[in-house]
């Protein structure tokens, strides 16, 4: 459940970012803000059970990447460059993510 949160808050991120851009009016403004909220607690009821590190990644990670895609389709310029840095911070991601395993207690930590 903890990770649904997280891909939620990350496409959320993608919607408030991409609003910030077209917010010229007070009531786009309250949406935004409300948007923005409404992702960051999704994200902190997350990281009680999952590593903020990872977590905080792949909400940036997919926040990022989905940005950069709906900005193509608005029109935004775009070069080969961006294209191929974007494969690397997908590949760091998904890299990230599968090399994190089960978080440990702060007890197991402390008996190492």
């Amino acid at each position: 459940m903890s990770w649904l949160l997280i891909v939620v808050a990350g496409l959320l991120e993608i919607v408030w970012a991409t609003g910030l851009k077209y917010a010229d009016s007070l009531i786009v403004w309250a949406g935004v803000i409300i948007i923005i909220i409404i992702s960051f607690i999704m994200m902190i009821r997350a990281f009680k059970e999952i590593p903020v590190t990872i977590g905080y990644t792949v909400f940036v990670g997919i926040g990022a990447i989905g940005t950069f895609i709906v900005g193509i389709f608005l029109g935004e310029p775009v070069s080969n460059s961006q294209i191929f840095f974007l494969a690397f911070l997908l590949i760091g991601v998904i890299g990230m993510k599968a090399s994190t395993g089960k978080k440990e207690s702060s007890t197991e930590r402390g008996n190492q």
